[in-house]
């Protein structure tokens, strides 16, 4: 068993593409002709986007709209570069919302949240050890 893939609902998958990569400079692998599924290249897991209408299909009960939500969802999408802090003034210069600054944990990383315009939180974080 391995991670294939991490999907994060959104209500346009062309517009979350968009934004992972001007802020981050992720690659699109693919974006479907219908515009509800899409792919970036970010290494041998996927980080995927579909529309909500296919969570309606998918979750008959509903499903938490990240973008909805007044508090972002407990779980996060880190994506790890050496740079955190031009790394995170990048993705507020693209419509991230600052949630936390860049810090220096104890173990020596470095660590910012922020928030994408489509709801998801989003660490910046060196790699563990450095």
């Amino acid at each position: 068993m391995k991670l294939g893939y991490t999907i994060v609902y959104v209500p346009d998958v062309a517009q979350s593409l968009a934004f992972f990569e001007a802020a981050f400079g992720l690659k699109r692998r693919f974006l479907h002709e219908s515009g509800t599924y899409g792919e970036l290249d970010t290494g041998e897991t996927t980080l995927s986007f579909a529309a909500h209408e296919l969570g309606d299909d998918n979750f008959p009960g509903g499903h938490v709209r990240a973008d909805e939500s007044a508090q972002p969802l407990g779980v996060e999408i880190a994506l790890v570069t050496d740079d955190v802090p031009s790394a995170h003034g990048k993705a507020i210069t693209h419509g991230a919302k600052e949630l936390a600054a860049p810090t220096q944990k104890p173990w020596g990383q470095t660590v910012s949240y922020v928030r994408s315009p489509d709801g998801m939180l989003v660490e910046l974080c060196t790699p563990v050890g450095n």
